[in-house]
């Protein structure tokens, strides 16, 4: 496996070892040796998936503690932009968020840490997997609304399908806006 680390701490895309031929292909996409070598987390608890039709945007979503996730994501079939959003109060990187490109096709893999909000938007039909570090827990669930205009975020995607509940969604300044100034 190979690691690219990015422009925030412990947010990283992971290209799994894929080895193809005439009958089609296989990669590990979690392998706890591999992982531990590369100072990831290897305790998951809960597996999730879901199916997304384009132009599905989910998220931006996240559980405070002591339920907080990490997140090892990754497309199955399809292709997705994928957002994670640093909400660690004290973090340099505050408010910031990367952008991952994952598709079916790459066999890459994000993982977002404990911290996060994340989302992602569905550029074409996808089936998504991830993993998660804590079991999911409604009340202890958040999220900020995904077109917030402090956060600038770009979907890449004209007139996206949001859920009336991802519609309604606080902005990032009206959960964090103390710590923004």
């Amino acid at each position: 496996m190979q690691i690219r680390e990015t422009s925030i701490a412990g947010l990283v895309e992971i290209f799994p070892r894929v080895f193809g031929d005439d009958r089609g292909m296989f990669f590990e996409s979690f392998n706890e040796e591999a992982f531990t070598k590369l100072g990831l987390p290897v305790n998951f608890v809960q597996d999730n998936q879901s199916f997304s039709k384009k132009g599905v945007v989910r998220g931006l979503h996240f559980q405070n503690a002591p339920f907080a996730q990490g997140k090892l994501v990754r497309v199955i079939t399809g292709r997705v932009l994928d957002v994670a959003v640093d909400i660690r109060p004290g973090s340099p990187t505050f408010g910031k968020h990367e952008v991952f490109e994952l598709s079916g096709e790459q066999n890459n893999i994000a993982y977002i840490p404990e911290g996060f909000a994340h989302g992602f938007v569905a550029l074409e039909d996808t089936i998504f997997s991830y993993k998660c570090t804590n079991l999911y827990n409604k009340e202890s669930e958040s999220g900020i609304l995904w077109n917030d205009p402090d956060l600038n975020i770009d979907w890449g995607i004209a007139d996206p399908i949001v859920s009336e509940k991802d519609l309604v969604l606080p902005t990032f300044r009206s959960l964090f806006g103390e710590l923004t100034k």
